[in-house]
């Protein structure tokens, strides 16, 4: 049951915590805006939407990739300035005074942070993935139906190499497309080349794939039998065995998805963690070292959310400088280290020079102990 006490530091918290988003947020707009200000206004003048329309809907997607990239730095500064607060104004003091042990004073400031550490675990695996489109958009490509680079990748399972000259993000279409067969599959051409395709997920007994309209090369493919693999299972389907399809179009069957063919390197940032367990389980694409560092990092944010929490605690309540901004100070030291390490560890992890699950614990290995060692603070 929550106490007068309790409430009272709940309250100060979530203030605190409101006020850092909302500042790191509006500094983070003010500088983006101005930086691309041409692009806000070319497109409100093209489409015919207002300036403050098109600014308010594009960063108000970019203020939930912000929450989700500052939750543990936002939990622990919000809980620095409350606790400096207190302190500053005798109340931690008095509490002392009365027999509460400094423990339980900040028990509702360490759960209220935990908790916003899980919200944004249930933030990240549910909101992030549904706008994923338009947290990719650019500035310069606001309308989403610019095209953009393709970068081509390999199909492991069947060894076709997916290509095209663009992509069109708002139309979930590649432009030009340039398919490489292997050997077993270019028997009328190496090259398929098309004027687009679209990519369609597994439906019934049909896989999933690309479908190709506007089949160039080669010519005689489109009225001779799908291409097979040696399983004997169809890899280029054929309007000659395919009535759904049209006498220039071709169905070739793929595990690459638009998402990641589209997405490249950017695309485990906005996956949910179920897609980069079931990608790194498809035998057609190879995401290599950083996905799986990735990974393990999701599965491990709660744990390094409460690590940094309890590192800054301690350097706070054992301070006798009550100034706000030493406090400031502490915290971007403690964010910094923690932050360094992390990013360390995971370049390392990607790069294959230590295995994935060590790139995420390495970490937590390095600072649990430390932030166990300086805890005493926090039990007097």
């Amino acid at each position: 049951m929550l106490r007068t006490i309790d409430r009272y530091l709940l309250k100060q918290y979530l203030q605190v915590l409101v006020i850092c988003f909302v500042s790191f947020t509006g500094l983070f707009i003010v500088i983006d805006a101005f930086g691309h200000l041409d692009h806000f206004v070319d497109y409100s003048a093209e489409s015919g939407e207002g300036l403050f329309s098109t600014l308010l809907n594009y960063y108000s997607y970019r203020s939930l990739m912000i929450f989700d990239m500052l939750c543990g730095m936002l939990a622990l500064t919000s809980a620095m300035f409350t606790i400096t607060w207190i302190q500053r104004h005798n109340e931690m003091t008095a509490l002392l005074a009365a027999g509460i042990p400094r423990l339980r004073v900040l028990r509702p400031i360490i759960v209220a942070a935990l908790a916003i550490s899980v919200v944004a675990v249930v933030f990240r695996e549910t909101v992030i993935p549904r706008v994923r489109n338009e947290l990719a958009t650019d500035t310069r490509n606001l309308s989403g139906d610019r095209e953009l680079p393709l970068q081509p990748r390999y199909d492991n399972l069947t060894d076709i190499r997916l290509g095209g000259e663009a992509v069109v993000m708002s139309t979930s279409t590649i432009r030009n497309v340039n398919f490489l067969l292997p050997q077993p599959l270019d028997r009328y051409g190496k090259q398929l080349t098309a004027a687009e395709a679209a990519y369609l997920p597994p439906e019934g007994e049909r896989p999933g794939g690309y479908l190709l309209k506007g089949v160039t090369a080669p010519a005689s493919l489109l009225t001779q039998s799908s291409l097979r693999l040696a399983n004997e299972e169809p890899v280029v389907v054929t309007p000659a065995d395919a009535p759904w399809l049209g006498a220039d179009e071709v169905f070739v069957v793929s595990g690459v998805s638009f998402e990641l063919l589209a997405g490249g390197a950017a695309w485990k940032d906005y996956a949910s963690t179920p897609e980069l367990v079931e990608e790194l389980s498809n035998p057609s694409v190879e995401l290599g070292a950083g996905v799986r560092v990735a990974l393990h990092q999701r599965l491990l944010n709660p744990f390094k959310d409460a690590t940094l929490l309890f590192l800054g605690l301690p350097l706070v309540v054992s301070g006798v400088n009550r100034n706000p901004f030493i406090a400031i100070g502490m915290c971007l030291a403690v964010t910094s280290a923690f932050y360094v390490a992390t990013l360390g560890a995971q370049s390392l992890g990607s790069s294959g020079w230590i295995r994935p699950a060590l790139a995420a614990w390495a970490p937590l290995l390095i600072f649990v102990p430390i932030a166990a060692a300086i805890s005493d603070p926090l039990r007097r």
